[in-house]
């Protein structure tokens, strides 16, 4: 799928999807819940379906009915047979269920598409072997068997939150107590709050002091009966940085301002950009401002460096952007594929090993894009579209379902801004 999108800002009302980020951990918690329970969740992304396809894999029943309706029947029985995990290219799925596979002693064969083979899984898979799992990768297949035992498990803070998460949804499930010691600096620590959350709403008990979690055995999560996903900041963050480079502004709506999701720092970083915004009853206007260059962090939001890359795009002088490296290991190297975004229609981006310079001008001049297969670069170039002077050119549109299937009917929906 070939899409095209006229140059020039946009503005408009936009209401966000759920947040993919919510969803995982709420189906994963409910599948391995007590009782049933019905999960309202406005779009269900790739990456969403590909968590749902291998719970029910596993023993569950869930089932999509009505406008993103999840009818959830928990796992009662694990399959005696080896079952296969279709995960896609969803390392949330895989990183988050591979310790929940070991916590339910089942036999399991992960099959990764697209790049989730390359990313990595170490040290958690190590852990996970020294809990008494047996893992054996064959190519694009990932086999696993073995019950884990309760203990003393150790993680790295600064690899994968996705790590930490996994653990701490799957050592409720035995039989006796366990610790997990976080050890360093924690990065994306937000995710880890996420999960603490989904966990805290489903009566499961984590307890934390000094970086060591104290989980008692036995547990098992028991939620409402009915519960709603919150909305997507990573995927508001395209519609805001939309609204960062429009005179008229795009106002967002669904979204909840006090999300423990930390992507809703995209909103700070808008406003040290100097972008407006407005919060409103009904949402949140950002606006045009005066946009300068700044400094960010990549380390806690790494999701949000391709679309705010094309805001350093537009901004009065040069955007440094660091501690990046595990950008080179998601969908694409993002890294690279960000620059390369920039370079491809008329700015200028510079590659650094663990970042980027983006070196501000006043308009992009369009063209052709390589999104590399990744969602998020080729949602920022529909953003990029905004200060080009022609078209922007996106082959492989369709890779926006991973986790935004309706981002090109929703800016359909915006109006471009005629001068």
């Amino acid at each position: 799928m070939i899409q095209k999108v006229l140059p020039g800002p946009r503005s408009g009302v936009v209401r966000i999807p759920a947040s993919k980020s919510q969803a995982h951990r709420l189906l994963i918690c409910a599948a391995l819940g007590r009782d049933k329970c019905v999960i309202h969740c406005d779009g269900l992304s790739r990456d969403i379906l590909a968590t749902i396809r291998c719970l029910n894999s596993l023993g569950a029943d869930i089932s999509v009915q009505g406008e993103g309706e999840l009818h959830v029947s928990p796992i009662r029985q694990v399959p005696a047979e080896t079952v296969d995990l279709r995960c896609g290219e969803s390392g949330s799925t895989l990183r988050f269920l591979l310790p929940v596979v070991g916590a339910l002693g089942a036999r399991a064969v992960f099959l990764r598409e697209g790049r989730l083979p390359e990313r990595p899984l170490h040290p958690l898979d190590e852990e996970l072997r020294r809990g008494g799992m047996l893992l054996r990768e064959e190519g694009c297949r990932l086999y696993c068997e073995g019950r884990l035992s309760c203990g003393e498990y150790s993680l790295p803070g600064n690899v994968s939150s996705q790590y930490i998460s996994g653990m701490l949804m799957a050592l409720p499930l035995l039989s006796g107590d366990s610790t997990l010691t976080v050890t360093g600096k924690v990065e994306s620590g937000s995710y880890i709050r996420l999960t603490e959350d989904a966990l805290r709403l489903f009566g499961v008990l984590a307890e934390t002091i000094d970086g060591r979690y104290h989980i008692p055995g036995n547990q098992h999560p028991v939620g409402p009966k009915e519960l709603t996903v919150e909305g997507d900041w990573s995927n508001a963050a395209f519609f805001l940085c939309l609204g960062a480079l429009s005179p008229r502004g795009v106002l967002v709506r669904g979204m909840n301002p006090d999300s423990s999701q930390g992507d809703r720092a995209v909103l700070d970083l808008l406003r040290r950009f100097g972008a407006e915004i407005t919060a409103l009853e009904d949402g949140i206007l950002v606006r045009r401002g005066i946009l300068r260059g700044i400094c960010i962090d990549a380390a806690p939001i790494p999701d949000l460096i391709p679309v705010l890359s094309v805001v350093a795009a537009a901004a009065e002088g040069d955007t440094l952007v660091e501690n990046a490296l595990r950008l080179r290991m998601k969908e694409s190297d993002r890294i690279k594929s960000t620059v390369g975004l920039i370079q491809s229609l008329g700015g200028q981006a510079e590659e650094l090993p663990e970042g980027m310079i983006i070196r501000g001008c006043s308009v992009l001049v369009g063209g052709t894009i390589d999104a590399c297969g990744d969602h998020r670069i080729a949602m920022s170039a529909a953003v990029a579209a905004s200060i080009c002077g022609n078209q922007v050119i996106v082959p492989g549109a369709e890779c926006v379902e991973k986790s935004y299937p309706r981002f090109w009917e929703d800016l359909e929906h915006t109006e471009r801004v005629i001068p």
